[in-house]
Parts: structure tokens; C-alpha cells; sequence
């Protein structure tokens, strides 16, 4: 603009020659430099302050932006060495190799370095960008946010617990195939007071008095195949193999001998083969009940009670009617039976609480008789064994991941024996009884190690049962 104004100021002196004189426009002209001289004098201070606040207020921004960059490096400094020591902790206590099991790991976060030739000059400070460029933005922190490999489907499966029951509570994954060789060993005893006849005065009695005492063991193998027919479902079958022996402890009936005498009756063989079908009901979870339902259907496989020959010889004296007892003991219970149920498991960390609530039903048997040694057979008619009603339950708690322990309690209500639609007499209603405690180690994936102690807590239940399984995924 001042150079437009020179040449407007040109051309209005050349038009002045044509109007005035040389000395006149000589005049003018001067004056006009002289004006526009002292006017730009007087501008010049007031530009010069506002640039040279500009440039301090620029300065100040600049040294702030720096002071800031300096500390954000400070602080991705301090970040990474964080995420260093938190990768170590996970390694430290297996949380890594945990994930990795799983089917996936954590993503790692990291950061991007400036290229080595994007450096700041040395008259320069560190983080500052260069004078007339834009301020560069701080490096973030890149999130791998795409997962390593596939984490496998939510099992919607009932925790694993020490099984201490019959029934167990997680079923066989679907094409899966577990065979569990198992070994039961039974123990129980009892003592009998019979006192046949009539008193004269008290404490005085003039009959029979039998005083028995009979000592029962019992062992049981047995090979059992679970087979996952889907993940919900799965079919089992169940081989036992029993070896009972028992020993009775009487004196002679109606003799006056005072010496005891020991009969002994034992007997081994298949016992009754059954079969079993399970179906998981419902999908629960942390804090949400799991119900297992199932079905059990038992042969008569063994030896029953009515095909052994009972004793009328050994223990007859004259022509009195013997004890009755079997020459060899069954292997069976002569029964037809089945058996619906179901079982439950509610997850409440740490530990699991697990029962069974059941129903079993024996079939009648139609004409049925029993030997007698030297008297052939004897016809008893139709005979019934009675139902039983079964209630258990427990709770489970982990050890860590190999070793979990378990206590519960199992209770069984047996009805009274029928013989042709008629309680039979001598036959009542009985209850029993047992406290379970058990215990599982996990060797590896495939083999695990469960046994479980029972202790009976009323008389007819057996004193002490110890059961070990193995079960062997293949």
C-alpha cells in the first residue's frame, strides 16, 4: 500500500506540472514526505509492542507445551514399567498358562516409537515441536484388541465335587467313554436276645434263651461304563462281582450245652447287573441349583436268597425246626427293581452343596418257593420286598486343583416285606442310616482317585463301608 501511494503520489505531481510550476510542485511534494515520514514514525511503537507481546505469549505456550510432553513421556515411562511388573506377577502365581488353557490370553498393550529421523534440533528442548510447525500429538498406546486363538464354549456343566453317593453329579461329555473300576468292602455285626417262655417271679425265667451274634462282610467289585450319549445325557452300566461271607454265633436250641458254636455260610458270584440313564435338566451357574435327572433299572442276575438251600440239618436237633439259615450266602436281592431320581448341585463358593432324592421300586415275584436241605421245596407263595424311599445330602469343597473333599449324610427308608398281599410276619419297617465322607485327587486329565468312608449311624445299617473308584476316561 505505501508503494501505491508513491505512485499515486507520482502521478498527481506529474499532472501538477501542467497546472503550476517546477519549484511549487517541488514544494508539495516534500511536504507530502514529510507528512507521510512522521505519520509512520508515530505507528511504529504501537505494532512493535503488540508483535513483541505476540511473541512472548507464543514463547510461553511453547515452554508449557514442552513442560507437558516432558511429563506425558515421564508417565508412558512409568506405564510400561506398571505393565512389566504386572506381566511378571501373572507369570508368577500362573495366570498365563491358566488363560492359555482356556483357549485364549490377554492382549498386550504397546506403544509406538517416533522413526529415528524425526528428531528435535539441539537448540531445541526435548518434546518441543519445531518453531513454525504444529504441535505433535503424544504417541498412545496401541491395544491388541483381536483375541489369540479361540476360547472354547461356557460349559454349562455342574461343577466337579468328591463323589460320595452313587450317583454322580457331572455327566460324561458327549462321545466321551469312562470306565470305573470300583472296590467296596462291607462290615457289619449284630447281636440277638430271643427269650422264649414265662417267668415264676422276676428275674426268674423258665423257657429258651437264644443269644445270637452274627458278624457280616462283605466285598464288592465291580466295573461300571459310562458312555456320553449327548452333553445332557448319558447311558451307564454297572458289572458287580460279590464275595459275602457270614459268620453266626449261637448255642444250640433246646439243649442245655453252655458252649457256643460258630456257623459259617459264604458265597461269591455276578451279582445283579443294572443299568442307568441320566439327563441334566436344566443349565445352572454360579449361585443357581443344577438338577441331574435319572433312571436305574436293576436285574436279578445274582444268586437270590430263594435258589441257596437252607439249613434244617446241621443246626436241627431231634425234631425241632432249625435257624433256617442259608448253606451259602446270595449274591443278589431276587428282586426285579427300578429306581427314579434326582439329583442337585447349587454352587456357592467355595464350596458346592449336592443331594439325591430317590424312590425304588421291587417288582413281586410270583409263586416263589425256597429249598430246604433233606425236605425239598417249600412254597412260599408271592412275595414282595419293600420299596425304599432315599434322601442325601452334602456339600463338597476344592483343595485346589487337584484335591476336593466331601461330607454328607445318607438316609433310607425300607418297607415292610410282603408274602401273598400280607405284611410278613416278623417283617417291619426299617431306617438307615450312614454319615459319608470322602475325598478326590485329580493324577491328571484322564485318571482320578475317589474314596469315600461310611460309618452307619443306626443298627441295621453296616458299620463301616469303604468304597475306592478310579475312573478312567479314554
Amino acid at each position: 500500500m505505501y508503494r501505491n501511494g508513491r505512485v499515486m503520489q507520482a502521478k498527481t505531481c506529474a499532472g501538477a506540472l501542467a497546472l503550476a510550476t517546477l519549484p511549487m510542485w517541488i514544494g508539495a511534494c516534500l511536504a507530502q514526505e514529510a507528512s507521510a515520514s512522521s505519520g509512520s514514525s508515530t505507528v511504529d511503537p504501537v505494532l512493535r509492542e503488540k508483535i513483541e507481546a505476540q511473541g512472548r505469549r507464543i514463547d510461553a505456550m511453547r515452554s508449557k507445551m514442552a513442560e507437558q510432553l516432558a511429563e506425558l513421556e515421564q508417565m508412558k515411562r512409568e506405564l510400561a514399567s506398571q505393565e512389566v511388573q504386572y506381566n511378571d506377577l501373572r507369570k508368577a502365581i500362573g495366570m498365563n498358562a491358566l488363560e492359555e488353557a482356556r483357549g485364549g490370553s490377554a492382549a498386550v498393550a504397546g506403544t509406538q516409537s517416533a522413526p529415528q529421523d524425526q528428531r528435535a534440533p539441539q537448540d531445541q528442548q526435548p518434546g518441543a515441536p519445531a518453531p513454525g510447525a504444529p504441535p505433535a500429538q503424544a504417541s498412545q498406546p496401541v491395544v491388541a484388541t483381536k483375541p489369540v486363538g479361540r476360547r472354547p464354549a461356557e460349559d454349562d456343566r455342574p461343577p466337579e465335587v468328591a463323589p460320595i453317593f452313587d450317583q454322580p453329579g457331572v455327566l460324561t461329555p458327549k462321545g466321551k467313554l469312562i470306565i470305573e473300576p470300583s472296590y467296596q468292602y462291607g462290615y457289619s455285626s449284630s447281636d440277638r436276645v430271643a427269650l422264649v417262655g414265662y417267668t415264676v417271679i422276676p428275674a426268674i425265667l423258665i423257657g429258651l434263651v437264644d443269644v445270637r451274634q452274627v458278624k457280616t462282610t462283605t466285598q464288592t467289585g465291580a466295573l461300571a461304563f459310562r458312555y456320553g450319549l449327548t452333553n445332557r445325557m448319558e447311558l451307564e452300566v454297572r458289572v458287580p462281582y460279590v464275595d459275602n461271607h457270614t459268620d453266626t454265633i449261637s448255642r444250640e436250641i433246646f439243649t442245655g450245652t453252655a458252649q457256643d458254636n460258630l456257623f459259617t455260610t459264604s458265597g461269591k458270584g455276578i451279582g445283579d447287573i443294572e443299568a442307568t440313564l441320566r439327563y441334566q435338566l436344566n443349565d445352572g451357574g454360579a449361585d443357581k441349583p443344577y438338577y441331574v435327572g435319572w433312571f436305574r433299572a436293576k436285574s436279578r442276575t445274582g444268586r437270590d436268597p430263594f435258589e441257596v438251600t437252607s439249613d434244617c440239618v446241621t443246626r436241627c436237633v431231634e425234631n425241632f425246626t432249625g435257624t433256617g439259615l442259608p448253606l451259602q450266602s446270595p449274591t443278589g436281592t431276587g428282586f426285579y427293581s427300578a429306581q427314579a431320581g434326582v439329583t442337585w448341585l447349587y454352587p456357592s463358593d467355595p464350596v458346592v452343596f449336592f443331594g439325591n432324592l430317590s424312590y425304588l421300586h421291587n417288582f413281586e415275584r410270583k409263586n416263589v418257593s425256597r429249598n430246604v436241605l433233606l425236605a425239598g421245596k417249600q412254597f412260599l407263595g408271592d412275595i414282595k420286598a419293600g420299596d425304599i424311599a432315599d434322601i442325601s445330602v452334602g456339600m463338597g469343597l476344592s483343595l485346589n486343583e487337584k484335591a476336593s473333599i466331601s461330607i454328607g449324610y445318607d438316609q433310607a427308608f425300607v418297607g415292610r416285606t410282603q408274602q401273598n398281599g400280607d405284611p410278613l410276619p416278623g417283617s417291619a419297617r426299617v431306617t438307615l442310616g450312614s454319615l459319608l465322607i470322602g475325598g478326590s485327587y485329580r493324577f491328571n486329565e484322564k485318571e482320578t482317585l475317589n474314596v469315600t468312608l461310611g460309618v452307619g449311624v443306626t443298627r441295621d445299617t453296616p458299620d463301616t463301608t469303604i468304597t475306592v473308584r478310579v475312573p478312567i476316561t479314554l
